[in-house]
């Protein structure tokens, strides 16, 4: 009973409270669709991004009544549930009364390479030749194939010097699936002594000798950071377990494609690599983190997962592959870890680094997929796979992925100290009618260096004291047809889309660069200034190297921008 203060009299409530929850009402029909796509042993917390790919797979979109629902199923809140599905770029949430995508996505790449390829063009002929409301056409980044630009991805299925007329053949024969290329399976890898060592290893190894063999090898870390990759090792080993390993396989940089030419033909070294490198520090389990652009490594892999579980190489469950769904950020490798998780690749404050505490609050080894390449290379070949090749008093081999004005775009395996000019040469030389102007040594974070500066050797260490680095070593060559301005304005709207907005530093700082890139004339001064705050105040790597493609255009290209 509550009083009425107007009356002095005693009424009842009866009929005033309330009959639901609040919020957005759990459809049965929904749930039920949720349930026959995702099983009850599926519904762990860190499972949330590979469930969300399940419903976008299923209905070619994520509809607010299954986002619902399957935040029923796995106890955890609508808003959760929500801020990840609308992190990701590959997934497509549709609130009430919103019309859903087109049953078909068409991506274009936007990437340098394939803006220098035409790409824009490219879009434009589709989007004028298709019909909108059946075919969806959209700007994408980077997918990893710079060497046959420009990309279309039609579906899952990649169209390589892709044209208008080529992908409307394909959208007629309903070629929308991933075409798997031939690679080297388990049974001829075995063939060949692969898992040799590892087992002998497993029987009576010592890691500390293994650790040394791969330190005296060189080997450094080649998603970027080039940290001594044997050192890492010793990091988590010395922290309590349990640990674990985590393969980075988002190679988003743009002009990088190295590590899926790799898994594309020989993955078992990868995974034998990960699988010593799991021995050595005692990871309780591994985990394989791989960018969605690539569907044809996703499905390599899951193929020779099973193989090595059916041959008992590893217990069933050892191995666990996550799939990205759209994020340059989790390239990034604490991001890598929070997505892995089931969250948003937001890039943690340091320290803790993750070697320390990682996934799951444990120490994590972490490792690119090619660092992994090498380590099972120098493990049965020995150090001297790396450290016997010397060049411009550089050791070792590098992986250049070479795209551009070359004849011969493609990933090419040279001494470590090779300069623009080798790889170039080594490339077939530039187009007919292209003169050398420019090139990006390491992907767009590396910004544009000029043809007269063609005598650095491109490697680790070698080219900070130009203001720049060697970062994955995504090479892309620029000629005389081509305007570094325009590259510099490529690569800074790809840093303002990929930012995860987590600083204002970044994700202010891209924006704002982006409007005063695109004047007559850039106010080079306060292009400065904000260059200044990015480098300085950004929590990661993306933020704080992104102003070196302003940087280095306003050192060596000022007659453009002046």
């Amino acid at each position: 009973m509550a009083k009425d203060d107007t009356s002095g009299i005693w009424k009842s409530g009866r009929g005033k409270g309330r009959h639901m929850p609040k919020g957005r009402q759990l459809d049965d029909t929904a749930l039920n669709e949720v349930r026959a796509l995702i099983a009850p042993d599926r519904l762990a917390r860190d499972l949330l991004i590979e469930n969300l790919h399940i419903l976008q797979d299923a209905y070619g979109h994520l509809s607010a009544a299954h986002l619902r629902a399957l935040a029923e199923e796995m106890r955890i809140s609508q808003a959760e549930v929500y801020e990840v599905a609308s992190f990701y770029a590959h997934f497509d949430v549709v609130k009430e009364g919103e019309t859903p995508p087109p049953a078909l996505t068409i991506r274009v790449c936007h990437s340098l390479s394939c803006e220098m390829a035409g790409a824009a063009q490219l879009k434009a002929a589709l989007e004028s030749g298709l019909e909108a409301d059946k075919v969806r056409v959209v700007r994408a980044p980077c997918m990893g194939r710079c060497d046959t630009a420009p990309v279309v991805e039609l579906g899952h299925n990649h169209i390589d010097h892709a044209t208008a007329k080529a992908v409307q053949e394909a959208i007629a024969a309903g070629d929308t699936h991933a075409h798997i290329p031939d690679y080297q399976g388990l049974a001829d890898y075995r063939t060949d002594g692969g898992y040799v060592e590892l087992q002998r290893l497993r029987e009576n190894g010592d890691w500390e000798q293994v650790q040394e063999k791969i330190l005296t090898s060189g080997l450094r870390g080649l998603g970027g950071a080039g940290f001594p990759s044997g050192t890492k090792w010793g990091f988590v080993r010395g922290n309590v377990g349990p640990r674990y390993l985590a393969v980075n396989g988002d190679e988003g940089e743009p002009g990088t494609f190295k590590d899926r030419y790799y898994l594309e033909r020989t993955p078992h070294l990868m995974l034998e690599g990960m699988l010593i490198a799991a021995w050595a520090v005692e990871a309780e389990r591994c985990y394989i983190y791989m960018r969605d652009e690539y569907p044809a490594v996703l499905e390599i892999l899951r193929r020779e997962i099973r193989a090595l579980e059916a041959e008992a190489i590893v217990p069933k469950g050892y191995i666990e592959l996550r799939r990205g769904a759209g994020a340059y950020i989790c390239g990034e490798e604490s991001a890598m870890i929070e997505s892995i998780e089931g969250k948003r690749g937001l890039p943690r404050h340091r320290p803790p680094f993750v070697a320390e505490v990682g996934l799951f609050g444990r120490p994590t080894l972490v490792h690119n997929v090619e660092t992994l390449h090498w380590v099972a290379r120098v493990c049965r070949e020995g150090p001297q796979v790396l450290n016997s090749v010397e060049k411009n008093g550089r050791k070792g081999l590098r992986s250049y992925s070479v795209s551009g004005r070359v004849k011969q775009p493609g990933v090419l395996l040279l001494p470590a100290g090779s300069t623009i000019t080798d790889i170039i040469a080594a490339a077939g030389g530039m187009l007919e009618g292209h003169s050398f102007m420019a090139y990006q040594p390491g992907g767009p974070s590396s910004g544009l260096l000029p043809a007269s500066m063609d005598d650095i050797p491109l490697d680790f260490d070698t080219l900070q004291p130009h203001g720049t680095f060697i970062g994955s070593a995504a090479v892309v060559i620029l000629s005389d047809q081509d305007s570094a301005r325009a590259a510099a304005l490529n690569m800074l709207r790809f840093f303002e889309d990929e930012s995860c907005g987590q600083c204002t530093p970044c994700r202010v700082g891209c924006e704002k660069a982006v409007k005063l890139m695109q004047a007559d004339h850039w106010d080079m001064p306060l292009l400065e200034e904000l260059c200044q705050a990015m480098a300085d105040a950004s929590i990661c790597g993306l933020g704080q190297a992104a102003p070196n493609a302003i940087r280095l255009t306003m050192k060596h290209f000022k007659g453009e921008v002046e």
